[in-house]
This record gives C-alpha cells, sequence and structure tokens, in this order.
C-alpha cells in the first residue's frame, strides 16, 4: 500500500519538498501536520508577503537579523546538549549554527539606523530559557520550527531579502546560506528528530510547544511590520 505524501505546510511548496515528504518518519510527519496550519498563518502575515513581494526596507531586515541573533545564541549554547541527552545525538549543529552567519549580518548592516529593543524576541528568549531549564522536549519543539523553516521557506525569503539589499547597494545575507547541500542536510536533521526518546506525554508536549513556537514568530513579524523608517530616538 503506497504511503499518503503529508501535506505541504507552505502555499510556495514545489515538486522537490513532496519527493522530500515521501521520506518523512513518523514523528516528523506529526510535527508536519500540526504546525501546517500556523505555518501558513505566518505566511500570510503582512511582513511576510511584503518580504515575498520584495517590498520590505533594508531596515526591517535589518530589525529581523538584530533580533534572532540572541535566541540563536541560546539554542545554540544548550540545544546539542539537551539533544543528545534526549537521544538526538545526530543533530547536524555545526552545519545547522547560525551565530557566526548572524553576527556577519549584524556588522553588514551596522550602518543602518537602529531598531528597537524586540519585546517579542526578549519574550521569546525568556521563554527558551525556561524550557531550556525544565522542559528540554519542549525547546527541541522550537529548535524544530526555526531550523526547519530556515531550511525550508527561508531559502525563498533569502532571495527577496537578497534582492532588496542589493537594490539598495548592501551586501547579501549569510544568515540563510548553509554550507551544506540543503536537501541532505534537510534529510539529516528530520532524521535526527526520529532519534528522540520520548515517553508518550513528551511526543504530545514536543506538538503543542511546536506549534505554540509559531506565536513567537508571530509577534516578531507583527512588530517588524510595524517598524517605520522613523527615527527611533
Amino acid at each position: 500500500m503506497t504511503a499518503t505524501i503529508p501535506e505541504a505546510i507552505s502555499s510556495h511548496a514545489h515538486g522537490a519538498d513532496a519527493v522530500l515528504r515521501k521520506g518523512f518518519g513518523p514523528r516528523v510527519r506529526k510535527l508536519h501536520a500540526r504546525i501546517g496550519a500556523a505555518h501558513r498563518q505566518v505566511e500570510s502575515m503582512a511582513f511576510s508577503r511584503a518580504l515575498l513581494d520584495g517590498q520590505v526596507e533594508p531596515l526591517q531586515l535589518a530589525a529581523l537579523i538584530r533580533t534572532l541573533a540572541p535566541a540563536y545564541a541560546l539554542i545554540e549554547e544548550r540545544g546539542p546538549d539537551l539533544a543528545s541527552a534526549l537521544g538526538a545525538t545526530d543533530l547536524p549543529w555545526k552545519a545547522l549554527r547560525r551565530g557566526a552567519a548572524l553576527e556577519a549580518d549584524q556588522k553588514a548592516l551596522a550602518a543602518l539606523p537602529a531598531t528597537p529593543a524586540s519585546a517579542a524576541a526578549r519574550g521569546w528568549l525568556e521563554q527558551l530559557a525556561t524550557l531550556a531549564q525544565g522542559a528540554p522536549h519542549r525547546f527541541l519543539a522550537h529548535v524544530y520550527v526555526r531550523y526547519g523553516g530556515d531550511l525550508a521557506g527561508g531559502q525563498q525569503l533569502a532571495e527577496q531579502a537578497n534582492a532588496i539589499l542589493a537594490a539598495h547597494g548592501l551586501n547579501p545575507l549569510q544568515f540563510w546560506h548553509f554550507e551544506q547541500p540543503v536537501a541532505a542536510l534537510k534529510v539529516a536533521f528530520h532524521d535526527a528528530f526520529e532519534q528522540l526518546e520520548l515517553s508518550g506525554a513528551e511526543e504530545a508536549e514536543l506538538l503543542d510547544e511546536a506549534e505554540a513556537a509559531f506565536l513567537a514568530t508571530q509577534a516578531l513579524l507583527a512588530e517588524l511590520a510595524e517598524l517605520s523608517l522613523a527615527p527611533t530616538g
């Protein structure tokens, strides 16, 4: 009997994505199904639509990079040990790490005006720190959502973001660029999540938290949509 291919979580998925979905393991299928609606909600938000249409400002992209950096630093500090302790010893952290790219992008965009401190980013960082301390399986749901998004829809966002920056004489972002082939990295990433040794209750909480992780993304994107070019004081 032929296995059913999971529904695409993105409105912009293409044929290669369908091929990849055929190879999903049972946990990734559950994650994929749970976050589909939330993912499409993020794609429909004003900032997402504007970016895909090439309509955001370089300052908004700088704000995005600046707000993501602290959370990724925490994820990459705590994530490897937490994942290994739960059995996901093969998560390809070295290839996934975004810290150096985020640092380089911040330097490249440093000439742009300062952007307001992000309340959404601060709340997300506090949430991650709490989960890392007391609910590592929930913490890893954020790992799945962030890096899974970077490897998938992030590749399309990068094309538009870099075109916008180029039009303003600015260098392309490194954040969405991975040294390893993205298709192979996706497979390794998904396979590692199948390794997680979770109880039934923890599995359910992983799925719940993956869906909840999109709330953090929605809050960040809502802030970015409101960011204007007015002086921040």
